[in-house]
């Protein structure tokens, strides 16, 4: 996957800028085990960056009804948001320690939710405080769902550099039914649903400014 650099950062609900259509796009559309899922179901994701921050949007697929909360609370964290309908992306900027990496998660609502995890041997370590400073906005339209998320630079998200190369993965949840709700766009093919698989991490590669 390629990350685009553009030169002006874009905001969060610039959902129609000109500079997503020259990123290149991956597509969500198999189940986290491998098989495939309905085209119903299918999401694009397209990544750039500017020298604020980290662009990533998402076009889903929409013709179900929606499994969100009727009370969204936007002005903090969501936990539990993987429950409902969602997208993901998980980003180890370290391609050397693949085992630290950071969840980020955007709701159609509008809820949010970043993680610092690490995995050891005892098991994953999960950093419930953590703070991007992340921003989410949301469009829903007939058939579709845009969901975009602006994660701006930090020592745990740092600025990488020109060409350089990350390892992430990109995620959605959709639908009531489990477990065929949970797709990947790396498939982690884990006996059960499980996204904190490193191994299945794809490389992010940077364009240079």
């Amino acid at each position: 996957m390629f990350a685009e650099y553009v030169e002006t950062a874009l905001g969060v609900d610039d959902f129609d800028n000109e500079a997503w259509q020259r990123c290149r796009p991956v597509t969500i559309a198999h189940q986290w085990s491998g098989e495939p899922s309905p085209v119903e179901r299918h999401a694009e994701a397209r990544i750039c960056w500017s020298d604020e921050a980290l662009h990533v949007r998402f076009v889903g697929n929409q013709h179900e009804p929606l499994v969100v909360s009727g009370e969204p609370q936007t002005d903090r964290k969501t936990l539990g948001l993987w429950d409902r309908d969602v997208c993901e992306i998980f980003i180890a900027p370290d391609v050397d320690e693949p085992s630290r990496y950071f969840e980020f998660e955007a709701a159609p609502t509008g809820e949010w939710v970043d993680l610092g995890i690490v995995l050891t041997a005892e098991g994953r370590h999960t950093d419930w405080d953590y703070f991007s400073g992340m921003t989410v906005a949301t469009r829903l339209s007939p058939g579709e769902v845009t969901i975009a998320m602006s994660i701006p630079w930090s020592a745990s998200i740092p600025k990488p550099d020109n060409g350089g190369r990350w390892l992430v993965n990109l995620f959605r949840c959709v639908g009531p039914e489990a477990p065929e709700r949970y797709l990947a766009w790396r498939p982690t093919k884990t006996p059960e649903p499980n996204f904190h698989v490193p191994e299945a991490f794809g490389s992010l590669q940077f364009s240079p400014r």
